[in-house]
């Protein structure tokens, strides 16, 4: 059984170009390329699509107004195209937050040049985030889709009920570097101080970091630190969005940034975010990291990097998200004597970074994505 996909773009050259490039794919079937949203919220009742790729900018109805009236009317799966720039970056993440699942950027170059690799992208964008809604895809495909029986063994801690938000009116405390080694606040049921807080994740990590960062208080006593899998003209927009809703600073990490407690820092895209000593203290290096990477920024390099400069002194957290990136880096911190969270299933968009982890046996708690501020401001408060 095919996945079916439904193309709408205001561009005929792009719709002719991406249903080409789909069609040619053996598990994915093209049902209809239409010119805008409006069309698209009309024919999706019928058509009934696994996947719909989206344009952001189309007259009648631009690609967010779509987004959002598509789920509230009949959910499905949408992947947007976005340009390359601040503004693209901006509504992207205003479609994502409408309800849209990924996004690609709209590259008129790759796609007239180079079909072979934008096929390649296309293909496991849409056929992981079929698979991640439970549908089935031809028999040419390798990977099923994940079912309940393929759930990882037990982690080593369950769900429990979650913190309660702490009550206590303070003031946010003196700004001060984190100490390399320095005992940390003392925590409830994590067993160790905590120094520092590290999250990694990826599609559909937008939404479930504002979901985080949004809800923490403005005397939260550690560093963060984010890795979220975004293109370099993206971060910048995603760490204002990210600050203007929360009640803590976020900025787009940068090279000496000193790790001060209730600040968060979100690794830039098409860069690597590690940290180094200096004396006692911590603080960040932008770096170009290695070619062989395939992600920049990798979690699984920022969360090695941290585990070696706060061994035992950190918590990371993997969020929803496609592929394993995360699972080394885990691995490092676990070995150092710290904890790794992990979102559960049920709330992630795709369960593919998390899963790597819990079925690698490094994950110490699952949690709804729901009950992560709570939870971390009950540990940590």
């Amino acid at each position: 059984m095919s996945v079916r996909v439904l193309v709408v773009d205001d561009s005929a050259f792009f719709r002719k170009r991406v249903s080409e490039i789909l069609s040619s794919v053996p598990e994915i079937e093209v049902i209809a390329a239409l010119s805008n949203g409006k069309e698209a919220l009309e024919r999706v009742p019928t058509l009934k699509p696994d996947v719909i790729t989206m344009d952001y900018e189309m007259p009648v109805m631009d690609g967010v107004t779509a987004v959002r009236r598509i789920m509230e009317t009949c959910p499905t799966p949408i992947i947007m195209f976005s340009s390359l720039t601040y503004e693209g970056a901006r509504v992207t993440l205003d479609a994502l937050e409408a309800g849209a699942v990924d996004f690609l950027p709209k590259n008129f170059e790759d796609i007239s040049s180079n079909a072979s690799r934008m096929q390649e992208v296309l293909k496991e964008r849409i056929l992981q985030v079929a698979r991640a809604r439970g549908v089935p895809s031809s028999p040419a495909t390798p990977a099923p889709a994940v079912k309940a029986s393929d759930s990882p063994a037990p982690v080593a801690a369950r769900r429990t009920e979650r913190g309660a938000l702490s009550s206590r009116a303070s003031q946010p405390p003196a700004p001060r570097e984190a100490r390399v080694g320095a005992r940390g606040k003392s925590v409830k049921s994590i067993g160790h101080s905590i120094d520092l807080l590290v999250i990694g994740t990826s599609t559909g990590g937008p939404v479930a970091l504002q979901k985080i960062i949004a809800r923490l208080p403005s005397n939260f006593p550690v560093p963060v630190l984010l890795i979220q899998h975004m293109p370099a003209t993206f971060t910048p927009a995603f760490a204002e969005r990210l600050n203007s809703m929360s009640s803590l600073t976020v900025t787009q990490a940068v090279e000496g940034d000193a790790l001060v407690p209730g600040r968060v820092f979100l690794a830039p895209g098409g860069k690597q975010m590690v940290l180094k000593k200096e004396g006692r203290s911590a603080k960040i290096s932008i770096i170009e990291g290695d070619e062989r990477l395939t992600y920049k920024p990798s979690v699984d390099l920022t969360f090695g990097s941290a585990a070696r400069i706060f061994p035992g002194k950190m918590l990371g957290i993997v969020l929803t998200g496609m592929g394993a990136d995360g699972r080394e880096g885990c691995r490092m911190v676990k070995s150092s004597g710290a904890t790794i969270w992990t979102q559960d299933e049920k709330s992630c968009v795709v369960y593919g970074m998390p899963m790597a982890v819990d079925k690698a046996g490094y994950s110490d708690l699952s949690l709804d994505i729901n009950e992560f501020a709570d939870r971390l401001v009950g540990e940590l408060l």
